[in-house]
């Protein structure tokens, strides 16, 4: 099987690899039915365009496209057939323009994203709001999961960014990472607690006789993990998965739990919030994760600089000074 690849006039299989050049300048001459004419439209020379005739008749096997008129030229079979083709890659082409352009100027394109759960409790409505509003014809579509399985994802290529956390630990390095907030957490005890009208930020060791409500039976790889950080393990009486459900056994009096800053405003009005005082670790760190080595797509960016902007409304966490 003969190939050969050269820049201009390539041929694989006895197909013609035909410049889009050529075919813009073959049309132009079409149209105006003249050298000189298509020369003054493109802003080229005369002796230009017909250089680039001759090269798409040659890349044709010498296929006479214009017959030459003593004024003009007209279009000869071959030229008459290859006018459809030529103007379905000048289509196509433009087409592809619009879109990049739609891309480029966020008026069109997608966004896919994913989060873990307590972002989509005020973090991402905000961001996405804000987002939507700035950018409505981009195609939005949102997952929700926990932040290894949206990093798999990511790397997966099934999502352009996702919104993740890192207890304690730094995130994993295969990705890029673009951060949003340290995450303060609250405590939330029963109304009836002793430490309910607590006027300020307190320290976890100050709770380490009560029940904790968790959702695993280990505080490891939790938001528990500070309370280990601040030399105690939590007793954990209860596991329990679903947030609304945590807050449920709080105000029944079975225990405490850990309420992150993005949740703490759907907290229910007969639990008592303490803010937890943070003693140089952040509980909780919250990123926009993007696939290292994968160019970021504008719908992306302008996204992430909705979450930055959502992110500066989250309560930063509390100093020493108090409790």
């Amino acid at each position: 099987m003969a190939a050969m690849s050269t820049s201009h006039g390539t041929t694989v299989s006895g197909v013609p690899d035909l410049s889009t050049v050529w075919l813009r300048v073959f049309l132009e001459v079409a149209r105006r039915g003249s050298f000189t004419l298509a020369a003054r439209s493109l802003g080229w020379t005369q002796s230009a365009v017909s250089r680039q005739i001759s090269a798409l008749e040659s890349a044709l096997g010498g296929a006479r496209l214009f017959d030459r008129l003593p004024r003009g030229v007209r279009l000869t079979e071959a030229g008459r057939i290859l006018v459809p083709h030529a103007e379905a890659v000048a289509d196509s082409l433009h087409s592809a323009a619009r879109e990049f352009a739609a891309l480029r100027e966020l008026t069109g394109g997608r966004l896919r994203f994913g989060a873990f759960a307590t972002a989509d409790a005020a973090l991402v409505p905000r961001a996405l709001a804000a987002f939507r509003a700035r950018h409505p014809r981009v195609r939005v579509s949102r997952e929700e999961g926990l932040t290894p399985v949206l990093l798999d994802r990511l790397t997966a290529g099934h999502l352009d960014l996702a919104v993740v956390s890192s207890t304690g630990r730094p995130p994993l390095d295969a990705h890029d990472l673009h951060h949003l907030l340290d995450e303060c957490l609250y405590v939330a005890v029963p109304a009836g607690h002793p430490l309910a009208d607590h006027p300020g930020p307190v320290r976890l060791g100050r709770l380490a006789d009560d029940d904790w409500i968790s959702g695993a039976a280990r505080p490891e790889g939790t938001l528990l993990d500070a309370a280990v950080r601040q030399g105690f393990r939590p007793r954990i009486a209860h596991v329990v998965a679903e947030w609304t459900a945590k807050l449920g056994y709080v105000a029944a009096g079975l225990g405490v739990t850990l309420v992150p800053a993005l949740a703490a405003e759907s907290v229910r009005p007969d639990v008592a919030l303490l803010a937890v005082l943070d003693e140089d670790a952040p509980a909780r760190a919250v990123y926009a994760a993007t696939a290292r080595g994968r160019a970021l797509s504008p719908a992306a960016e302008a996204f992430v600089g909705a979450l930055r902007d959502a992110a500066a409304h989250v309560p930063a966490p509390a100093r020493e000074g108090a409790g």
